[in-house]
Parts: C-alpha cells; structure tokens; sequence
C-alpha cells in the first residue's frame, strides 16, 4: 500500500519511514514545462510550488525535479554551471527551498536531478582547465587528450556522442576533451579525487536543505575503462543500452555508489537515490541496487517494451527476478522527458488506440509490484507534440547531424492547466509566452476541463491512485501469480493479508471473453453505457467500475474491450 508522509520527513529508524520508496508512485516534474510563475514562459519553482496541491490530489508519494541548477541551458539544465545555485530563470535558493517545505507539508516528498558524469563548459573548473593551459593540473579533472595524426588534428579515440558526432572537441591550444553528450557538456574524470570530494559536498548541501533524494543522471557513464580503448564500431548511439561500451556501466560506478550510499544514511535511512542505468540487460541493472548501493533504478527495458503480451510478460518475469535476487523493489515507467511520450508511441498512428492503450498500460503498470513513475502531463492524457518548428526547438540533438532523432521537445511541451487560450493557464496570463508551443486542441485536455468529468483521464488516474494505495495486495511487494488467459492477455493475482487482486489486459485488436476472477474495481475502458455485473456481485466500499466492460450474467466470463484492462478484487 502507498504511503502518504503526514509531515515534513525526517530522519527516524521507523520501518515505514525506510521502505516509503518500495512502493512509492513518483511524479516527474520537469520545470521549464510545469507552471511559470512569473509570466516570462518559462517554468519555475514559484510556478511549481504553486501546483503541488494538484500533485496531493492525484495521490503520488513524491516529487521528482529535473535540473534547475545555474546552467547556460545548452541541454536544458543537463549543463551544469554550479550545482549549489538555482539558475535565475526558475528562481531562487529561497524558493527551492520554499518548494521543499511546501510539499512536506502536503505530504510529498521530494527527489533532485544530479548531474554527475559532466557539467557545463561554463563549470568554474572547465574555465579554470581552459584558462591555465596544458599541464594545468585541474585539467586532470576532465578528460584531456593529446589528438592523434601528424599534427593531433584527430580525436583521440572513436567514441561517438550519445547526441551525434565525436565524444571530443578540440580547444585552441591543441588537446581534445572528451564529452558523451554536447560539446558545452564536458565529462568528469571520476578517477580524480577532487570530484569524488566535490559531489559528497554537493549531496550534503541539499541533504541539509531537506531534499528527500536524487536521481542520478546517467548513472551509468561516470567510470570510462582504463586507457578510454577504441569500440570500432560506426553508429555506436544503436549499440547504447544493448551491449557493452567502454564508456559505459563500468563496474568503477559501484564504489562510488557505496560511498554515496553512506552520505544518505547520515540523513536518515529514508533518503534515496534512483539510478538511470542504462544498461545490457535487467540483471545489470540491478547490480546497481545491491543494499549497500542505490534504492531503485530505472527500468528501461519495461518502458521500450512494446504492446505485446509475451514480450511484457518476459520483462515483468525479469525484472522481478533480477530486483528479488538483491532485495530491490522493480521499479516500472512508460513515459519520461527524453521519449516519445506513451499515448502517441503505443498509438500505431492512431490517436484513439494510442489513448486506449495508454490507459490500459497504466493500470498493468500501476498493479505491478514496487514502485511507478509518472511524467508529468501522462495524467492528462498528453500526445506528443510531432509538429514543432525548427525554430522552436532546442533539443541538442536535432541540430546535430546524427544520433538521436532530435524528438525530445515533443514531449516537454508545457503544461495545460486551464482556460481555453494558449497556454491554457501554464503561465499567470491568458495569450502569454510559453517556451514551445501547445496545440490548440490541448484545450480540451487542461486539468480544469478534465476535473470532475468521470470519463476524463484525469479522474482515471485519480481513481487508480487511490485504489492502488487502499488495496492491501497493490504496491509493494516481490511477486505476482500469472493466471491461464488466451494468447494476447495477460492475467496475474496478487495476494496479501486482508485481500487478493487479480489484473487483466486484452492487448489484443478485438474483445475477448475471459474468466471472471472477482468483482471489478476499475477499468481503462473508454466510457461505454450498459456496463453489468454478475447477479450477487458485491462491490467494495468505495471501489468505482468504470463502464465499457460488459459482464456476461452467470456465466462467469467477462468481455474485454480491445485495448483494456480491468482491476478486480479476487
């Protein structure tokens, strides 16, 4: 069962307190995109704070914020300038830690981005290397090469960018740098005890603020092997997460995670820290997760998985084993601000099927054992936004002639919160500014237009929150019992004291008939009237069924809509 914190956490040795993040719902928010509270249409932490009720009433456990760290926004705060400051376009050390205090006191706990494989070129230390030339010793703190060739006028070695291109630029004195994103993003060189100092400082300041956890920026890519040897392959971005690459998950990451580890529980042993690991294969992530490393770790792998029934069950299957092997709660995700967001990628180019489906996954996603995350915007039922002009865009990658495809602005346009005029309430005025466009149909999409219509997304995900947290066999937990179904549906039962529940998807095209397991709680069907229950049924205090799932009388099947699932108490 999900937890709501009552009051502003604080170190305790109480079992609650250090297992809130086993089956913790946590909330992506990424700030330039949330709320602007000043006008100029950009997101910020007064625009936020603002909002966090919207947050409580939803029913998430915790807040996660992407960077708002002072940075010349090459990569929208991935750039990292100085990791104590807030950049004066979200606001004020002040106001973050206004935005702390606020969401302890509605009962979110709150999760920063840390940056810790690169910073900015605008780094005090980058500058510093720079500024003192060859043989600077701060130098040692980055990844400077001599070139290869006659002349060093070739990078030092083949690795490419995650963002398209060379993993080096050369700087006017003649040596290389080696950055794995963009050029304005340097990489540290963890072999340096300098940085390892530097970031146990930088995870203390905020620890003493108050802040609840991080989530550590590829996670994965701060050791680079020994001598930084050739790959010898071309397009290495398609080898990423696949299979091994010098450059990233290097088992040196898992000393630095311990250490880290340590500096948490100074703090109490509520305080965690989340991985993006993107790795080979589940079992690697989970190393990352051993219990004197990290708490949770992303798992990409369930969110590149597509809508297909054995493929799903096979990662669920996985994950839970890898997770179990190291006593870690699987974490699940269908949606972030670096992929096409799930609605529009589950769609097969049909917009009606893609909402079906998204609804559905959510409500798999959301019976699982563990923890869920959630993107901002996913709660209203947001598509991507395909069409952005170039002029608009500032994705890194979509200037760049290679690697990504340059998409990620699709999913990070701002929020609509109200009104029927752009931008429908993400900043104080109607007409204003906001950093990318909306679309103009997103003005059936607001959270003012959807609160209180029972069909909406929104009170969708409201009513699935809230019986996920009231439930007792929903939320944490380590496994889950697959029940006989027809190919193309998946069906398990969880079981714990004080109740049983089984979830049931038809991914397949067509309605299928299936055994009915229990009475229904909730279903992801778009509303359809007539919906019926079995004579004798009785439905659970307070439980809501959504209509569009018809139960056949007496016979003890039920008909799935295509694309749905359906909650049941067992």
């Amino acid at each position: 069962m999900t937890q709501n914190v009552t009051a502003a956490p604080a170190a305790t040795d109480s079992a609650s307190a250090r297992q809130w993040w086993r089956d913790a719902v946590i909330y992506q928010v990424y700030p330039r995109s949330f709320a602007d509270g000043d006008g100029d249409g950009m997101g910020d932490l007064p625009g936020i704070t603002a909002r966090l009720p919207h947050l409580r009433d939803l029913g998430v456990d915790a807040v996660w914020l992407s960077p708002f760290y002072a940075s010349p926004q090459a990569d929208a705060g991935y750039d990292v300038a100085d990791y104590r400051a807030v950049d004066p376009m979200f606001g004020t050390l002040s106001d973050a830690e206004t935005l702390i205090r606020e969401a302890h006191a509605l009962g979110l706990r709150v999760i920063f981005d840390i940056v810790p494989n690169h910073c900015s070129d605008r780094h005090e230390w980058f500058r510093q290397a720079l500024r003192e030339g060859p043989g600077s010793a701060v130098r040692d703190r980055f990844h400077f090469r001599p070139g290869k060739g006659a002349a060093g006028e070739l990078p030092p070695n083949d690795w490419e960018s995650v963002f398209g291109g060379p993993a080096w630029s050369r700087v006017p004195d003649g040596a290389w740098y080696l950055h794995l994103f963009a050029p304005e993003q340097p990489d540290f060189n963890w072999d340096h005890p300098a940085v390892h100092e530097e970031f146990r400082s930088v995870l203390r300041f905020w620890l003493g603020l108050g802040v609840d956890g991080f989530r550590i920026d590829v996670a994965h890519g701060l050791v680079k092997a020994s001598g930084l040897p050739d790959i010898g392959h071309a397009e290495q971005v398609k080898l990423l997460g696949k299979q091994a690459v010098p450059y990233f998950d290097q088992d040196g990451v898992h000393a630095i995670y311990r250490d880290w580890r340590r500096i948490l529980e100074e703090y109490g042993a509520e305080r965690i820290a989340v991985a993006e690991a993107w790795t080979p294969t589940v079992e690697r992530s989970a190393r990352y997760l051993r219990p004197d490393e990290l708490h949770q770790a992303f798992n990409f792998e369930y969110l590149t998985t597509g809508w297909d029934a054995a493929a799903l069950r096979a990662v669920i299957d996985r994950s839970l084993t890898a997770m179990n092997a190291v006593d870690a709660p699987a974490t699940w995700v269908l949606s972030n601000h670096d992929v096409v967001r799930h609605r529009t990628r589950l769609a097969d180019g049909d917009a009606a099927r893609g909402l079906r489906r998204a609804r559905a996954a959510t409500l798999l996603m959301l019976a699982l054992p563990g923890s869920a995350y959630l993107y901002q915007g996913e709660e209203l039922g947001l598509p991507e936004v395909t069409k952005l002009p170039a002029e608009v865009r500032q994705d890194p990658a979509f200037f760049r002639s290679t690697g990504q495809d340059g998409t990620r602005d699709g999913c990070r346009v701002p929020m609509p919160w109200s009104g029927r005029r752009r931008p429908f309430g993400f900043g104080p005025v109607a007409g204003g500014p906001s950093w990318l466009p909306q679309p103009d149909s997103w003005e059936h999409l607001t959270v003012a237009a959807q609160t209180g219509d029972p069909a909406s997304t929104l009170e969708f995900y409201r009513r699935a929150l809230a019986v996920r947290r009231t439930h007792p066999a929903l939320g944490a937990g380590r496994d889950i019992a697959w029940l006989p179904s027809p190919e193309g549906v998946l069906a398990f039962r969880r079981t714990a004291p004080g109740g049983a529940f089984v979830c049931t998807v038809n991914l397949t095209a067509a309605p299928l008939a299936v055994p009915t397991p229990g009475t229904p709680l909730l279903a992801s069907a778009e509303t359809e009237p007539g919906a019926e229950t079995e004579p004798g049924a009785e439905t659970e205090p307070g439980a809501e069924v959504e209509s569009g799932v018809e139960v056949e009388p007496g016979a003890g099947r039920t008909v799935l809509p295509a694309d749905s699932t359906v909650w049941w108490a067992a």
